[in-house]
């Protein structure tokens, strides 16, 4: 089988914020933009890299979720620990230096990590970990 990833899913609890997150800090194109107030989806992604989105969603609005999980995912996006994403670039210094500047919130700095990885972490304005991997 052939698969490749088209689309992936993070939550926001301001769309605005992390709007200008992963357009501005992170350099992704907007793909779509659908809805209003914080009952926005927004699509996002790496600029020569049609085939592969982000979508920023709002959180706990599927059918079926109750109030008690609602409140469980709303409680596990501030500590941070909802959702994540990984990428990667061949200048990862340089990356970190731009979402730092940007006001991004730093989790580690630029680090060796001991599975042979170098890699730095930040959180976008819904707390979803989003790590950022050196290319090799």
């Amino acid at each position: 089988m052939d698969f490749t990833i088209h689309q992936t899913f993070l939550p926001h609890n301001d769309p605005e914020a992390s709007l200008a997150f992963y357009r501005d800090n992170l350099g992704f194109e907007v793909r779509k933009d659908v809805g209003a107030g914080t009952m926005r989806w927004i699509t996002v992604g790496p600029a020569g890299q049609p085939g592969t989105s982000v979508v920023l969603h709002p959180p706990a609005v599927a059918p079926g979720i109750t109030e008690e999980e609602r409140r469980t995912i709303l409680e596990m996006m501030a500590k941070g620990t909802y959702a994540s994403m990984i990428v990667a670039t061949a200048d990862l210094d340089g990356a970190f230096a731009r979402l730092r500047d940007g006001g991004a919130e730093v989790v580690q700095e630029p680090t060796e990590q001991p599975w042979g990885v170098r890699d730095c972490a930040f959180r976008d304005p819904a707390g979803n970990m989003i790590r950022v991997n050196e290319l090799r």
